[in-house]
Formats: structure tokens, C-alpha cells, sequence
């Protein structure tokens, strides 16, 4: 059977999807950043449901029980699986959440309308997963038996079309599996949509399922979570009284399905990037796909990181960039690429009609990953340096892009080399030596394990920890904010946060070190505002009306004509039509929580001030002492 591609853009599907569930009694909200800024709980916003946490657990949107957004997302553990034809790291989640709402019966039918009718995907090409059950959750009958109504009327075999599967594929919760879930915690269910290629599978695949199939055949477009179940100290589950609806479908998944493409970078959304490095390398897609893929997708990521204000660095997001463009360059190199600012360019003209901060942001970006391409290739030289300085390898002989040497150096030298010099296992490989994988991998897995043990003390707090210490934190954050724009001036914003129940992390544009008079000065400031005990409460407003009563902060200007302001000061009192807080001492974008009053801070505490490069301070301080 031929399919007929339909001819619909990445952001028209977008708006059908807006525009739907807005119909259907949705609240648009904003994009939130792609990088946090205060929630230390993770490096990246990696789900539309990620800023919604809070709320789910059932706290009050202020936007109401039913929303909907478009959110731009990063998942740093997709890098490695990037080169095939469906994974990228960099995408844009489509979402819609019933808050205590609607259930299963409304949002599957919604979702088969959307998918079916505004997207026009054939009924036939679309197959069905549900939750199997697992110790004492049942399977999800009722998910079932509303798919077997919508694919009969439909004129399906639902026995041909609906698969079950268990708590590694069917379930979600913050902690993965039903096992690993704290008391107290919540989750459940989900069902999934697959769209089915025509084409064949892999000979290494492992079903002709959607439920088994790791070959692309079937590709995951649409997922709605229902939140039913909370754990109990025994182990054991029982219902919630509040029960939520979490969907999530990938856009770039979505276009692939529209388009009848099984390799999403063969779809419209990539195509302009695409023919732009064919033209620069003069070489052909298929002949260097790999290669071509993780390109286009490294520097969309990286383009979009660098537009958050990260620079590359060590540590936490800037590392997970530096990553990102050396191993874009790295496959950029070998198909003999040379001059990667085309690319760039290529890339913020596609998506600037959605993301329009990224047109006037893109001299910083493109400054900031060819600076970092610098690095690298000095990098390199020093690497070779401290390799020429060493017993010579044997004659090597050059192949393609690469030298394949002889010279054996042991795992520990090599790692040295990656945890040092920022070197691939590969690129030391290219330099002329050879060494253990399997030693190799042993301490990278040892090395990973570490990482996690202190990502998992360092992320304990957060916009997930309501706890008292850290929400003062939050509140203190606005006050430095304002207090640091008071003494240095208003070019001065903040670029980055981290915090915890032991001190908050502010992270700010400055090219000097504060004097001690200018850091006592922010501190007087600071506490002066927390013995007035300044009322502290957050409007839903306007978009233009926040920007003329001068709201600072992160806030995406394409997918929100409402923003949640906090307003710090005396003029923080409800009113209509969004005009509260003109006079108030602190006026900022954020998510929140935060304290009532400014007195329940006690007093702030300036501990210490870093130089973090390209420009940044870093000030650690703590409330509540």
C-alpha cells in the first residue's frame, strides 16, 4: 500500500496540538528554560512534566486542572545512542496533564483523534501498548478495553494491534520500576502509541512487536502516564484520590510518522541542515549517515545549550556541552568538514521561527562552540606532546581520518588521558595507540558509579524538595539578585543557580571580582529587606504588562502569553489585570515555591565568591541562620 506524505511542518503540528486540547479546555503554559535555574535536581529539563512535579504531587496550578505546552528538552544519557535513525538528545516535547481532572476514558480518545484526524496518520500504521501488571498492580484493563472500542469502530483486529508490556516499558515514576519507589512516592501506568514503517527489520532485532522491536520498524510517538498509585510502607500500593494524566509525544517523532520517514533526519525539520553539510563536506547523507547525524544533532544541542548562557567547562552542563561540540567535531572532521559556522547559521535560521532569542543570541553561540573548537584542537597538540614524549609506537599506518598504531599503553594511562584531557577512547586510539577495552570500560563503570553516588547527594534538594531550608533559599536567590543589580548595575542577571538545605549557589554576568566593600554592601541590602519582612506572593500576568513593570528573569517570549511573577515588596498584594508589584523591591520569572514573608529568612549570609570564567561570578551564601 502506498501512503501519501502529508505536507505539514514541524510547527504546524505545534499549533494543531495547542489548539486542540485549548478547545478542549487546556491552559497553555510556558516552555520552561532548558536549563533549570533552580532546581538542582537535574542539569537539563529532559520532559514537559519536569517543572510540573510539584503539582502533580498536588499542589494548585494557578493555571488550573488542565494544561498543555510545547517544551524544549535535553537528555544528556541519549549522546551515545545518537547516529541511529531515530534518537537525538535535543527535541521538543509535546504535553498535556489533567491535574485531579480527566482520566483514561478522555484522554485516549482525545489522543486517537489527534494522532488520526488533525495529523492525519493512517489507523492501520498505529499499534498500541498497555500495562501488563506486576505484584499486586493490576493490568490496565480499563486503558485496554477503551482501545478495543476506538480500533473496532475503526473497522481493527484490536488483537493485532494491542500489546501488553511490563514496568520497564509500561510504568513511570520518578524512580523508574515499582521496586525502586519510595514510600510515599507516586506513579503508574501508561499506555504508548507506536507508528510501523514499511520496512523490514533489522536481522539483529528481537521482535515483530512494537513491545520487543529495537530496530526502528516501530517508532514510540505518543505516551499518556496515568498517576493512580502512591506506595505504601509495606510495600504495597493503594489508589489515589487525585489521579493525573502526564502525555508526552515527541515532535520530532511525531513529523517522522506525518512524513512516512523511518530516519527523522530525513524529515523537513532537518533537511535545510542537512543539504548545508552536504554542500560544505561534499559528501553525500548516505554514505556518511552516522557521521551526519550526530552533527546535525550535537550542534542543534549545543546551539541551543550555549543560547542558555552555558559555556563549556568541567563540570555539570558545561561539561555535558564541551562533549557535545567535540564530538560533533570530531564526525564534522571526518567527512573532512572545515569551517562549521555555515552549519550554525543553518541551524538558528530553522529554528528561530519558534525560538526567536536564538537570531539575536547567535554571534555569543557561535563565539562560544568555535572558542571551545579551539580548545580542542590545543587539546589535541598537548595530548600529542605528552604521547611524542613517551616510547614511540610502532610505524602506523593512516586510514581515512584515523592512524591505527601498535604502541600498547596500559587502561589506567588511557583513562588518564580521557579524565585529563577530555580524550575519546577513540581519539587516543587515533593518535597511534591501543590498549584494553574491557579494563578500560571497568573503570569508566567505576568512575560512572562514583559520579552518580555524588550527583545523588549534590541533587538532593530542589523544586522537588519543598523543604523549609531550600525554599528560603529560593526567596533569597530573588533578594541577591536584586540586591548584586543594586551595587553593580542592571546589565548585571543571573545565569545560573544550584540549591540546597545547606547554602544556595548564584551564578551571575560580571567580569570582576566583587571588592569586600561591594559584597558587604549586597549583604546589608539582602538582610535590610528581611527585617522589613516584605510580603513575598506571584501573579499570572501578561507577558508585555511583566516586561513594563520590569520583571527579571528567564522566560520564553513564543509559547507564553502568561507569566508567573514573583513580587517581592510592599506593593506584592493581589489585583486585577496583573498591575500588583510596579513598586515592589523584587519582580522575577520563576516557578517558585517560596517563603510568605522575607522575615521567615532571618538572615543572610554572603560565604564566598568564584571566578567560573567567560565572564561569571559565582556567590555561595545561606539563609536562615
Amino acid at each position: 500500500m502506498i501512503y501519501l506524505v502529508t505536507e505539514m511542518k514541524a510547527s504546524q503540528i505545534v499549533e494543531k496540538y495547542i489548539k486542540f486540547f485549548e478547545e478542549r479546555g487546556h491552559e497553555q503554559i510556558p516552555n520552561s528554560p532548558l536549563v533549570p535555574q533552580d532546581d538542582p535536581t537535574t542539569l537539563f529539563t529532559s520532559a514537559g512534566m519536569q517543572p510540573l512535579i510539584p503539582y502533580l504531587l498536588g499542589q494548585p496550578h494557578p493555571q488550573g486542572k488542565k494544561l498543555v505546552n510545547v517544551q524544549n528538552c535535553f537528555r544528556a544519557a541519549d549522546i551515545d545512542e545518537v547516529g541511529d535513525n531515530r534518537h537525538t538528545t535535543f527535541f521538543r516535547m509535546l504535553g498535556n496533564w489533567s491535574l485531579g481532572d480527566y482520566f483514561k476514558k478522555e484522554e485516549i480518545p482525545w489522543l486517537w483523534e489527534f494522532l488520526t484526524k488533525e495529523l492525519g496518520l493512517p489507523k492501520e500504521k498505529l499499534y498500541i501498548t498497555v500495562f501488563e501488571g506486576v505484584n499486586g498492580i493490576p493490568f490496565d484493563e480499563e486503558s485496554k478495553n477503551i482501545w478495543i472500542d476506538l480500533l473496532s469502530a475503526g473497522g481493527s483486529d484490536p488483537k493485532e494491534r494491542i500489546y501488553a508490556a511490563g514496568v520497564d516499558k509500561n510504568w513511570w515514576s520518578r524512580s523508574g520500576v515499582p521496586a525502586n519507589m519510595p514510600e510515599g512516592e507516586i506513579g503508574g501506568p501508561d499506555t504508548e502509541v507506536y507508528y510501523k514503517f514499511d520496512r523490514k527489520h533489522d536481522a539483529g532485532c528481537k521482535g515483530s512487536d512494537p513491545t520487543n522491536c529495537n530496530c526502528g520498524v516501530f517508532l514510540e510517538i505518543a505516551n499518556s502516564v496515568f498517576i493512580q498509585y502512591q506506595k505504601l510502607e509495606d510495600g504495597s500500593f493503594k489508589e489515589l484520590s487525585q489521579k493525573n494524566v502526564d502525555f508526552g509525544g515527541g515532535l520530532e517523532r511525531l513529523l517522522a510518522a506525518v512524513e512516512n520517514k523511518s530516519d527523522i533526519f530525513e524529515t523537513s525539520l532537518f533537511t535545510s541542515i542537512l543539504q548545508s553539510i552536504e554542500v560544505l563536506t561534499r559528501k553525500k547523507y548516505m554514505e556518511n549517515q552516522k557521521n551526519m547525524r550526530i552533527i546535525i544533532d550535537h550542534f542543534i544541542a549545543s546551539v541551543f545549550i550555549a543560547n542558555a548562557d552555558i559555556k563549556p567547562s568541567n563540570k555539570e552542563q558545561g561539561y555535558v556541552l564541551r562533549r557535545l561540540i567535540r564530538r560533533g567535531f570530531d564526525n564534522f572532521y571526518a567527512i573532512r568538514g572545515k569551517n562549521i559556522v555555515s552549519i550554525l547559521e543553518t541551524i538558528v535560521e530553522t529554528y528561530s521561527s519558534t525560538d526567536n532569542k536564538l537570531d539575536g543570541n547567535f554571534e555569543e553561540i557561535k563565539n562560544t562552540i568555535l572558542e571551545e573548537e579551539q580548545r580542542y584542537k590545543q587539546t589535541l597538540m598537548e595530548a600529542e606532546k605528552i604521547i611524542s614524549a613517551s616510547p614511540s609506537p610502532s610505524p602506523s599506518e593512516e586510514i581515512g581520518d584515523e592512524l591505527l598504531g601498535s604502541k600498547e599503553i596500559t587502561a589506567e594511562e588511557a583513562f588518564k588521558m580521557y579524565s585529563t584531557h577530555g580524550l575519546s577512547p577513540t581519539q587516543i586510539k587515533s593518535l597511534g595507540y591501543s590498549f584494553n577495552d574491557q579494563e578500560f570500560a571497568e573503570l569508566m563503570k567505576k568512575h560512572q558509579e562514583t559520579s552518580r553516588a555524588g550527583a545523588k547527594q549534590k541533587f538532593a534538594g530542589g523544586l522537588a524538595d519543598t523543604s523549609e531550608k531550600t525554599i528560603m533559599g529560593h526567596t533569597a536567590t530573588h533578594l541577591l539578585h536584586q540586591a548584586l543589580r543594586d551595587v553593580l548595575g542592571d546589565k548585571v542577571h543571573q545565569t545560573g543557580s544550584n540549591i540546597t538545605q545547606e547554602r544556595l549557589r548564584f551564578d551571575f554576568n560580571y567580569d570582576k571580582a566583587l571588592t569586600t566593600s561591594e559584597i558587604d554592601k549586597v549583604e546589608l541590602i539582602i538582610n535590610e529587606k528581611v527585617k522589613e519582612n516584605l510580603p513575598v506572593h506571584f501573579e499570572m500576568i501578561p507577558l508585555d504588562a511583566a516586561k513594563k513593570i520590569g520583571a527579571i528573569g528567564l522566560f520564553d517570549e513564543k509559547y507564553q502569553d502568561k507569566v508567573k511573577v514573583y513580587f517581592i515588596g510592599p506593593s506584592a498584594a493581589p489585583s486585577k489585570g496583573g498591575q500588583a508589584g510596579q513598586d515592589a523591591y523584587s519582580k522575577e520569572f520563576c516557578g517558585g515555591p517560596h517563603v510568605d514573608f522575607t522575615g521567615r529568612l532571618k538572615k543572610v549570609k554572603i560565604l564566598k565568591q568564584e571566578n567560573i570564567g567567560n565572564g561569571q561570578r559565582r556567590i555561595y551564601a545561606k539563609a536562615g541562620e
